[in-house]
């Protein structure tokens, strides 16, 4: 065996980083620069006239309870009953978007097209504007109630009956036939057997949703509402108006997120267990 040593053998090494190393040296300059933005904010910003704006203890006090057992339960209400509508609407719609019937595909198609395409506050204007004038004497039944779960739902079913729609497809073909094969009617095994796995599959952006409909439920102050059928953005904008401060549109913004941090989470395990279900 030969003892002859290469060029390059001889050549010294080189000092330097690994590439371990350059990663964390890396790491540790964008936490610097993080920190030192926070600390350059925080030093710069005027503390004191936030706190005279924002955080008057005197209103806080003046909210309670009737932020809770007014406006927090009008808002879950309105988002409850526009979910329940989109969902049973956006099940019809993802169905007749499956059908082979031409007519009830191109309806289908339309409406998701339109519904998705418009923002949800020409939707609450067309709800209690142009339906009282396109129907003269006909109310909607429910009141405020019931304007506000037809325009949530008529928002949410669009987004709706493409999640059920791609749930129901997901299902593998396989148990439509076999269904089919134990002597199963068609719409039987679509009701029985596909529809309950798909729903298993689009729970989380389901949920999703429902953090949404949450949050659009503000838009329901377009409708004109009293005093009693206020929300939680209206609460607080009208508390703020009357006292020339801000504190209540702040209180107002951390009772919406007791409610949409806990649905976010919610809707993080289901998508990891979902995750796990599929390995």
């Amino acid at each position: 065996m030969s003892t002859t040593k290469t060029r390059a053998q001889l050549q010294p090494r080189k000092a330097g980083l690994t590439r371990r190393q350059k990663r964390a040296v890396s790491q540790g300059l964008q936490y610097a620069v993080f920190v030192a933005a926070v600390v350059a904010l925080a030093v710069s910003a005027d503390w004191g006239s936030l706190r005279n704006q924002f955080a008057q203890s005197d209103l806080v006090g003046q909210m309670f309870p009737d932020i809770i057992t007014l406006a927090l339960k009008n808002t879950v209400l309105y988002t409850v009953s526009g979910f329940v509508f989109g969902l049973v609407l956006g099940m019809v719609v993802a169905l007749m978007r499956l059908s082979s019937v031409g007519p009830y595909r191109w309806v289908a198609g339309i409406y998701i097209e339109i519904f998705r395409g418009l923002p949800a506050l020409l939707i609450f204007i067309f709800v209690g504007v142009a339906v009282p004038l396109a129907f003269p004497g006909t109310e909607i039944p429910g009141g405020t109630y019931g304007k506000v779960a037809l325009g949530l739902g008529l928002v949410a079913a669009a987004y709706m009956a493409e999640t059920i729609r791609a749930g129901i497809q997901a299902v593998p073909k396989g148990q439509m036939e076999a269904a089919r094969s134990l002597g199963f009617s068609h719409a039987r095994a679509m009701v029985s057997i596909v529809i309950p796995q798909a729903f298993r599959i689009v729970i989380p952006p389901l949920t999703n949703e429902l953090v949404l409909l949450f949050k659009d439920s503000s838009l329901v102050l377009f409708l004109g509402v009293t005093l009693e059928e206020r929300e939680l953005a209206k609460f607080g904008r009208d508390l703020a108006s009357q006292t020339a401060n801000s504190t209540p549109i702040l209180v107002a913004g951390l009772c919406y997120l007791l409610v949409t941090v806990p649905l976010g989470f919610v809707v993080r395990r289901l998508e990891a267990k979902a995750g796990e279900a599929t390995k």
